[in-house]
């Protein structure tokens, strides 16, 4: 009874699958209904064609080879490659039909999915390697797609080949065919039991296949680090260990899905011995002829062929729907962070800004920031200092929400940055980061992210006052010269530059600098250190710094340490106090300059 009801059990699961993947996907496949609908019709007479040859082989023999009459010979040779054409450019239509509309599918698919990845916080790409998020959302649509319009295509080819052949055998000899028959559904028994020894199979295989294309993205961005390092060797040794796990799972997905081949081949070896067998008999018996024997053996053989490789073709199809599977479980993810219902558009006019006993988590109960408190006023400019991992950059990424806090509030004109929709408080907000992301493409193109409707005045105005300008007149094209990927043909001040006229394009009124200096010499320092102040005009900023001598004339700076608040003040309220923090680390860089110098 435990073993029927696992049985049905397995079957309502199997069944639910293939329902509910066919309906989550049908949205994608709608538009082109038409065309797929085609590709399905077409597979119909594909399919059906086959029996043409086996049902032909019957007058065939019992007339030409039995008889002797060679006056009807040559038209079931003709009749053959007649309907063998037929056949062949019906199953190009339904090839071409299934590609088109397997393509349109696949990127409708993926521009769902990119639509949706864009909606994820940065934590959720913290969490996740570069090989992850390229086999999550590109990878797993082309494996949805690929199998789904084919697996019907040749579901319903199949179907139709099996029907009109069985039909064959039925005709020549209902004996016989009750036999091959029943042997042939023995024969797809063992199909139930693959999908549940693959399913953890495939997901240590998609993170291996992750790790293999993040090892490519390391190496391709990493390069200058590993050849600096002489580190070829240890990442080739690294490479080979992902390959050997990647090795040993194809190994085990093998030897939990290609039995299912040669066993259906044994089993139905039976029913043609079995055919043979029984055929030999019957025809000893005046049951039925030659003729009718040849083209009943002709029929099952071909009947029987397609049925051997249906374990492959079983596995492909159960390998397209767990990666729909994958799919629609990205689409039901709900993004940490998003817009709260009735939220409301920030007002442009910032007057305060205040965090109010704000506290935050990356991992639960390991405390980063702890009782944040501070306001900064309208066209004010706080900033913040202290020894690395203290939680800087962490206070001035909550603004934005590219995390939220874990308790507290950040309140802008004393509404909860929470309750305002993200898209009008990240317009609101300008960053210059210390790492600057560029695109591939043209300085031009870069800049005018900040504001795609500037005009071409504004946009002058952006390259003068990020001191962008003589960059411009040293550059084949000028605003125009291709940057090559994260801007890689630009040094690291010209970088910064760039991102700064982006910044001053976009003229939010509130403005973030992530150590924006830290990493230039002091030359290029000098020339960026002025297209900040530029920039810094007018806004209410929030900087952090690594060289105190950047921020001395800030309206307030705050010293933070492990997450708290140790120390605030004007740069020269806080050096009166000689035991304090400020104080500490003012002396330590005056100290190593003047060493320097």
């Amino acid at each position: 009874m435990a073993r029927k009801l696992s049985k049905e059990l397995r079957e309502k699961i199997l069944h639910n699958m293939f329902v509910k993947n066919y309906k989550r996907m049908w949205p994608y496949i709608k538009p082109f209904w038409v065309r797929a609908l085609l590709a399905v019709l077409v597979a119909i007479p594909v399919g059906s064609l086959d029996a043409v040859i086996a049902l032909s082989l019957k007058p065939y023999m019992d007339v030409v080879m039995v008889d002797k009459n060679l006056q009807t010979a040559w038209y079931i040779p003709v009749l053959i490659i007649g309907f063998t054409l037929v056949q062949g450019v019906l199953k190009y239509i339904a090839d071409y039909l299934n590609t088109w509309v397997g393509a349109n599918t696949t990127n409708l698919l993926k521009m769902d999915l990119y639509k949706k990845m864009l909606t994820f916080d940065t934590e959720f790409f913290n969490k996740k390697n570069s090989g992850e998020v390229l086999f999550m959302f590109n990878s797993n649509a082309d494996m949805a797609c690929a199998g789904l319009l084919s697996n019907v295509k040749s579901f319903i080819q199949k179907f139709f080949t099996a029907v009109s052949l069985i039909a064959v055998l039925f005709y020549n000899s209902w004996q016989l065919a009750l036999v091959c028959v029943g042997i042939m559904f023995f024969a797809l028994l063992p199909m139930t039991m693959v999908r549940r020894k693959i399913k953890n199979v495939v997901k240590k295989s998609i993170e291996v296949s992750s790790s293999l294309l993040t090892e490519y993205n390391e190496t391709y961005s990493g390069n200058k680090t590993i050849i600096s390092y002489n580190l070829s060797d240890r990442q080739r040794d690294k490479f080979k260990k992902v390959l050997g796990n990647s090795f040993s799972l194809t190994m085990k997905m093998m030897k939990r899905t290609r039995w299912l081949t040669p066993v259906m081949h044994v089993i139905l070896s039976v029913g043609i011995g079995l055919a043979i067998w029984f055929g030999s008999y019957l025809i000893l018996r005046g049951s039925i002829t030659a003729g009718s024997f040849v083209s009943f053996l002709t029929a099952l053989i071909m009947l029987y062929t397609p049925i051997k490789s249906i374990g492959g073709t079983y596995n492909s199809v159960l390998m397209s729907f767990l990666a729909i599977e994958r799919v629609f479980d990205i689409f039901d993810t709900v993004p940490a962070i998003m817009d709260k219902k009735g939220a409301v558009k920030m007002d442009s006019r910032v007057k305060k800004i205040e965090y109010r006993d704000v506290s935050f988590e990356y991992v639960q109960d390991v405390p980063v920031l702890k009782h944040i408190n501070f306001t900064v006023k309208k066209g004010q400019t706080v900033a913040f200092v202290g020894n690395s991992g203290g939680g800087k950059s962490t206070v001035v990424s909550l603004l934005p929400r590219f995390y939220d806090v874990t308790s507290g509030a950040i309140l802008i004109n004393g509404v909860d940055v929470r309750d305002m929709t993200l898209e009008s408080l990240r317009a609101n907000i300008g960053v210059v980061f210390q790492d600057n992301f560029l695109f591939s493409g043209t300085i031009r193109e870069n800049i005018m992210l900040g504001n795609e409707n500037a005009t071409e005045k504004e946009l002058q105005k952006a390259v003068e006052m990020a001191c962008l300008e003589d960059v411009i007149k040293t550059l084949p094209g000028g605003l125009d010269a291709e940057i090559g990927e994260r801007g890689v043909l630009l040094s690291g001040g010209q970088k910064q530059r760039v991102a700064i006229a982006r910044a001053f394009l976009k003229n939010a009124p509130i403005l973030i600098l992530d150590e924006a200096t830290s990493a230039l010499d002091n030359k290029a320092e000098a020339v960026v250190q002025k297209a900040i102040e530029n920039l810094m005009k007018d806004k209410t900023v929030f900087v952090i710094a690594h060289r105190l001598s950047t921020i001395q004339n800030a309206d307030n700076i705050l010293v933070i340490n492990r997450g708290e608040i140790v120390e605030s003040g004007t740069h020269e309220e806080l050096l009166k106090n000689k035991n304090g923090a400020y104080k500490l680390l003012y002396d330590m860089q005056f100290k190593s300059r003047k060493k320097k110098q």
